[in-house]
């Protein structure tokens, strides 16, 4: 049984391999995108978005061309029947695995997983460097390169600042292109950053005032 989401399996062996999915460590790199994985099985399936290649599901053998699994409602493939299966709850709303404590509902037993760790507070994650802990791999490997590395992979279009996050990016590109993604639900006026429709609905509509 796995330690960190509870999966069993028959063998040790594939024990192991699926336990390297939870490990922070991602020694695999994908030479197309320079993308990370903690298993060369996960960096083979990912390869699959380059190459176009898919497992045929009568001889188990990988071919090339189109994805041979494709959505009924909105035309989206699949390489996999299983990846189909998950995607098609968006579609019908289906969300079959239930947590037992808040009842809350959800379309992947993944992410029943990760959500039972906020009643447990469970964080498996735990940072090498300076071990401090997470509940997702997400947040591990998002701390890693906002506080411990200095590599700034996204790059501005307009005038070329590096940031270390695509977050960080969308943020400043607003400077540049003026969108106002914030409005104000009592009347029309709109705001680039969150703060400055903080401010105006607690002058112009006194929302948010602190009652003393």
């Amino acid at each position: 049984m796995c330690t960190v989401c509870d999966k069993w399996f028959k063998t040790k062996k594939r024990l192991n391999r699926h336990e390297q999915m939870h490990s922070d460590k991602k020694v695999y790199s994908c030479g197309e995108c320079e993308k990370r994985f903690s298993s060369r099985d996960a960096l083979c399936g990912h390869k699959n978005i380059h190459t176009g290649r898919y497992k045929c599901t009568e001889c188990g053998r990988c071919h090339s061309g189109e994805k041979p699994f494709e959505c009924s409602v909105c035309s989206k493939r699949f390489t996999r029947a299983g990846s189909l299966v998950v995607h098609s709850r968006i579609h019908s709303g289906e969300k079959p695995y239930k947590c037992y404590i808040c009842d809350k509902a959800f379309s992947r037993s993944v992410d029943l997983n990760t959500h039972m760790r906020v009643h447990t507070g469970e964080k498996p994650y735990k940072c090498s460097l300076c071990n401090k802990c997470f509940s997702r791999s997400s947040n591990l490997q998002s701390h890693k390169r906002h506080v411990h590395s200095n590599r700034r992979p996204y790059h501005c279009p307009y005038c070329g600042k590096m940031f270390k996050m695509n977050i960080e990016l969308k943020r400043h590109v607003r400077i540049h292109t003026g969108v106002k993604s914030y409005s104000c639900r009592h009347c029309s006026e709109c705001f680039t950053w969150f703060d400055q429709l903080k401010t105006h609905l607690l002058n112009s509509h006194g929302e948010g005032k602190i009652c003393l």
